[in-house]
Order: C-alpha cells, then sequence, then structure tokens
C-alpha cells in the first residue's frame, strides 16, 4: 500500500520542476554558447554512485543527485551571468562558464549529503537553488571586496557546503536518529556501488582541482592533487584497519577518509610548491578524517542532535579548513616582505569569516524554509527507503507476479 504522502510529489515536485526548466528555457534564448564539452563525469557518476550506499536507497541516492546537480548548475550558470547581462543584455555560456556553474553545484551536491535519506525531492530542489545562491554570493563578495582570484574563491566550496549541510541537519534533526533510522545500513551490493562513486571521484579529481588554474601551474596542480589523495587513501586504508575493534577494513570509513587529500589540496593548490607539502597534506587530512568520522560524527549526533548520514564534516569539512590554514602558512613561509605576510593574513581570515558566516545563515535560512509541514517531508518509517518516491517491485510482490504469471500460462497451455 503507498504512503499517505506520496501523492504530494505529483502536486508539488512536477509543477516546480516544469516551472524551472521552463524559466531556464526561457532564459536561454539571451544565451550565446560558442562551444561544449561534457565535463560532469565526477559530478553525475562520482557523486551519483557515491551516495547509494543505503541498502534500500539506490534510486533515490543517484536519481536525485543528477536533479539536484542539473538544477543547481542550470541556477549558477544564470547568477554567475548577471554581470554580463548587465553590461551586454547577454548571458554567455562556454566551457569555462559550464565548468565553473558544476563546481557552484558540487556545493549543493556536498550539502545533501548530510540529510541524505530524510528530505524529499522538493526539498532538495528547495536546497539546490538556495545554496547556490548563497555561494555564488559568497563568491562575489570574496572577489569583490577582498580580491581573492577566482580558483581560490570557488574551491572553498568544501568548507562551504560542509557547514551549510550541518545547519540543514541539526534544525531538521527528527527525534530517533540516535537509535539510528531502521533502513540506514549498507549490504555488499549497495557498498558496492558507493566504492565504484569513490572511484569515478578518485580519478577526476585532479581534473577537478586544476580546471580553472591558469595553464603554467596545471600540470603542477594536477601532480599536487594526485599526491594527495594517493598518501590520504594508503593513510585511511591503515588508519581504518587500526581504528576498527576487529582489525579489520570498514568500507563506508575508507570511503569518507579516501578524498580527504584532493578537498585539502584543492583549497591550497595555488601555494603547494614542492611534493612532500601535497603529501603531507594529504596524510594529515586523512587523519582528521578519520577521527572525525569515528569520533566527531557521534558526538555531534549525541551532543547536538546533528545526524550528518554522509559524514561531510569529516570528508569535506575539516579538510577544506586544513587546506585553508595551510596555504596561509604557505604563503607567509614564501612570502620575503613581513608587511605583505601580515596584510595577506588579515585578508585570509577575512575570506574563511565571510564564508563561515555565509554558509551558516543561508543554512539556517534553508532549514527553516524546508521546516514547513507543506513540503511533506518523508515519515521516518519511509527515510532511506526508495519505495516512498519510486515505483519499486519488493520480493514478495515480484514473487506474487511471477506466480500469477505462471497461473496465467499454465491455464493456456491447457
Amino acid at each position: 500500500m503507498a504512503p499517505q504522502y506520496a501523492p504530494s510529489l505529483r502536486s508539488r515536485l512536477a509543477p516546480l520542476l516544469l516551472i524551472l526548466q521552463t524559466g531556464f528555457i526561457i532564459i536561454a534564448g539571451f544565451c550565446c554558447l560558442p562551444e561544449f564539452q561534457d565535463v560532469n563525469v565526477m559530478v553525475i557518476l562520482g557523486f551519483g554512485f557515491l551516495c547509494t550506499f543505503p541498502v534500500r536507497y539506490g534510486f533515490s541516492g543517484s536519481g536525485f543527485n543528477l536533479l539536484v546537480a542539473i538544477i543547481a548548475t542550470q541556477w549558477a550558470l544564470i547568477l554567475n551571468g548577471i554581470d554580463s547581462w548587465y553590461n551586454t543584455k547577454i548571458i554567455r555560456i562556454d566551457l569555462k562558464s559550464i565548468i565553473k556553474a558544476e563546481l557552484c553545484a558540487v556545493s549543493a551536491l556536498i550539502s545533501i549529503g548530510t540529510v541524505l535519506g530524510k528530505t524529499n525531492p522538493v526539498q532538495l530542489t528547495l536546497i539546490a537553488l538556495l545554496e547556490v545562491t548563497g555561494f555564488v554570493l559568497n563568491e562575489w563578495l570574496l572577489q569583490t571586496l577582498l580580491k581573492v582570484r577566482p580558483p581560490n574563491s570557488i574551491m572553498l566550496l568544501h568548507v562551504f557546503g560542509a557547514l551549510f549541510g550541518l545547519m540543514l541537519t541539526w534544525i531538521l534533526y527528527r527525534d530517533g536518529s540516535k537509535q539510528g533510522f531502521e533502513k540506514e545500513k549498507y549490504d555488499e551490493k549497495s557498498g558496492l556501488f558507493s566504492m565504484l562513486g569513490v572511484v569515478f571521484l578518485w580519478m577526476f579529481w585532479p581534473s577537478f582541482n586544476s580546471v580553472l588554474v591558469d595553464d603554467r601551474t596545471r600540470l603542477k596542480a594536477v601532480c599536487s592533487t594526485y599526491l594527495a589523495l594517493a598518501v590520504s587513501a594508503v593513510t585511511a586504508a591503515a588508519l581504518a584497519v587500526l581504528s576498527s575493534p576487529r582489525g579489520k577494513l570498514n568500507l563506508i570509513q575508507m570511503q569518507s577518509c579516501i578524498l580527504s587529500g584532493g578537498a585539502a589540496v584543492g583549497v591550497s593548490v595555488s601555494v603547494v610548491q614542492q611534493p612532500w607539502e601535497a603529501m603531507a597534506l594529504g596524510f594529515t587530512a586523512a587523519i582528521l578524517s578519520t577521527l572525525g568520522y569515528r569520533y566527531l560524527k557521534t558526538h555531534l549526533l549525541i551532543a547536538f542532535e546533528c545526524h550528518d548520514t554522509c559524514a561531510v564534516l569529516s570528508t569535506h569539512g575539516l579538510p577544506g579548513l586544513l587546506g585553508w590554514l595551510a596555504q596561509l602558512v604557505l604563503q607567509i613561509k614564501d612570502s620575503d616582505d613581513h608587511t605583505v605576510a601580515v596584510r595577506f593574513a588579515v585578508f585570509h581570515i577575512c575570506t574563511l569569516f565571510t564564508t563561515v558566516s555565509l554558509s551558516l545563515s543561508m543554512g539556517t535560512l534553508t532549514a527553516f524554509l524546508l521546516k514547513w509541514k507543506f513540503w511533506r517531508p518523508p515519515q521516518n518509517k519511509k527515510c532511506f527507503d526508495d519505495q516512498a518516491f519510486w515505483e519499486v517491485f519488493t520480493h514478495k510482490s515480484q514473487r506474487k507476479k511471477n506466480i500469477r504469471n505462471d497461473q496465467n500460462y499454465f491455464r493456456e497451455s491447457h
């Protein structure tokens, strides 16, 4: 029997998506598209498969990730083109603008990891629209007021997305989260698909970190990211064994920690000059991520009632903050002028303060909007369950269908 709130998707999700897409198409009439290249393998396949680890949430994990990614990317294209529209009445779309929009969309994908399995697609669409708006505003403030270079301001998406999501899961806390949801578990099949997402992310992360840097330093950014990812992967495996009571590898913990080096070096890629610096960042990021997954995630749930489904704070937030700190230290170390070093430190601290303040405030605003009962969030017993939103045949119903088909076939043959 279908849940009582299932028809709400017909009255809320379909009109919302059609209105948004119609608006995007109309606005696209003022756009110019000289070239296009498919650069979203990491965004669609990586994050999509990564979110499929709940055993009964594979359709929603991958399908809703695609929905959020494409809505957020189109919205970011429009917001990033406001300056061009103001000057020329045309929103120019090229390969660089699409890549930049997808990077903005990644911040939304990071945030929905904190509320994975506990929201409906209407709420996820609203999160995508509001977070991308906040992230683009933060990027504009950093580049306009603090003169931060575009690659450095955009790569703070790890910190912005993690803190935005933390406010979402704190305000949208559900009773019973401490005991765990009935369907919040994984098996071999779902864990394998989720690991496939990690593989995609690991493979494409060097391109992700280097896509916006200039041609002279792109190779260095690719090499630094690869080294950091390699070290964080090895360290995550070692720490998973050491922190396990049985001395075995924990698949979900490794998935959360393997990518930490890429997040850390992405924030500081402009100042990482030596291989050992990238490797040290990857090593430290893996340690922070492991400690966060093992202890901070549980502490946040018990002490602050923050149920972070995908341990986003450990995977993106802490490594992002580590990358910010590394950028500060390495920039001061390489500076010969004391006055320039102090000025950079002040501006760098203001950059983090602006990002943290805006992400927390936008996350709070979005969470209170989503608490409105009008959105009809899924009941606790339907959390982490595809059947609430998708046409899914259970094993029992499938067996009954097969029996009926066999009976019909028997009657027809006799």
